[in-house]
């Protein structure tokens, strides 16, 4: 008994270890050289020497604060104003380039508010890195539930008995077999700001009233065009997952529920729901897995602009690694990346746990 066991044991490892083989050299070491690298000034193509910089590369990323800018103010002590009737205020430069206040010196304007007269600015040392880390949760924070639901949604609808529901299976996952490189070219020619499919469709329904709308070149809709197409590109593969998890329901339940009344939505409340507790755990990792590596679309439809509206945490460090060769600022941001989803990751494996 022993030895089979033991027979049993050797065959595992022996189909494991080119598995972790392979894991190791492509994945593990890989990031503790990104690790590395992140802690150096290194450059792809560079005569100087390598050095060691600390967590100057973490610094310049992540370093912001908030200054006042007081209005200015006549000989008689008023608020001065322009034309416009807005408040005038010095210049942020009297900040960033005062020998007073060192620890500002090269950041530059992120946003502001008014609290007042005053001006609150806020400063980064790194503006495009902060707008490609918002845009990156804000990409997350929208596409998550929305294609987690609409998945869910197009998964009920065709887990039924009906004649030619997979041709309908079919067309929902087309998309995801389809090259994203090629839906994103299709994409961009349907958000052209001429002679889109979109802005005619919108012309065709208001009768000529809609103003055609440059989708990718507006910052104001740029990122929110991405998101929708996003969205639709793969919903498919996660209907496909919802779909295994509601074939994985024993159908007794529902004759239970039939039998005590029960209404479409306590069916679903109490009965579907409950079955895809673990798929529900699978799909949102896997989405916000995806989410964070967001580049594809961003490189072949924006390449992070307009005014770098959809700059993103993959983008930039691919742009900066390998676009400006700087391979430590790169390796920075993937680093911190890591960090970033595997906190999201641990919190959402917390939120889901089995509750006793």
């Amino acid at each position: 008994m022993a030895s089979s066991l033991l027979r049993s044991d050797r065959a595992g490892w022996g189909f494991a270890i080119p598995a972790f083989a392979l894991i190791g050299t492509f994945i593990v070491l890989p990031f503790f050289f990104a690790f590395y690298l992140s802690l150096t000034n290194q450059r792809l193509i560079s005569p100087n020497p390598t050095e060691f910089v600390g967590l100057d590369n973490y610094r310049s990323l992540l370093g912001v604060a908030v200054v006042t800018l007081e209005p200015e103010r006549g000989d008689d002590g008023a608020v001065l104003r322009d034309e416009d009737g807005n408040i005038e205020y010095p210049s942020l430069r009297s900040v960033t380039r005062n020998d007073d206040t060192p620890q500002y010196r090269g950041m530059r304007e992120w946003f502001r508010w008014s609290s007042g007269d005053d001006a609150r600015v806020v400063i980064a040392r790194d503006v495009v890195f902060m707008k490609a880390l918002v845009n990156t949760f804000t990409f997350v924070l929208v596409v998550a539930p929305c294609q987690a639901a609409l998945a869910l949604g197009l998964a009920l609808l065709i887990n039924q008995r009906l004649r030619g529901i997979n041709v309908f299976r079919g067309i929902y996952f087309m998309p995801v077999v389809v090259s994203i490189v090629v839906v994103s070219l299709l994409w961009r020619f349907i958000y052209d700001g001429q002679d889109g499919l979109l802005n005619n469709l919108l012309s065709g329904l208001t009768f000529g009233l809609f103003q055609p709308v440059d989708w990718l070149g507006n910052p104001s809709t740029a990122l929110g065009s991405i998101i929708v197409m996003s969205i639709w590109q793969a919903v498919g593969f996660h209907m496909v997952i919802w779909l295994a998890g509601l074939q994985t329901i024993s159908p007794t339940l529902y004759e239970a529920a039939d039998i005590e009344g029960a209404t479409k939505w306590q069916r679903f409340r109490f009965v579907t729901w409950p079955g895809l507790r673990n798929t529900a755990v699978l799909i949102l990792i896997v989405i916000t897995m995806q989410c964070f590596a967001l580049f594809a679309q961003i490189d072949v439809m924006t390449k992070g602009g307009p005014l770098d509206s959809t700059q993103t945490l993959v983008f930039q460090a691919v742009e900066r690694g390998y676009g400006k060769q700087d391979i430590s600022g790169g390796s920075t941001i993937s680093v911190l990346l890591f960090l970033i989803v595997l906190c999201i990751s641990l919190i959402q494996r917390w939120l889901t746990r089995e509750r006793t």
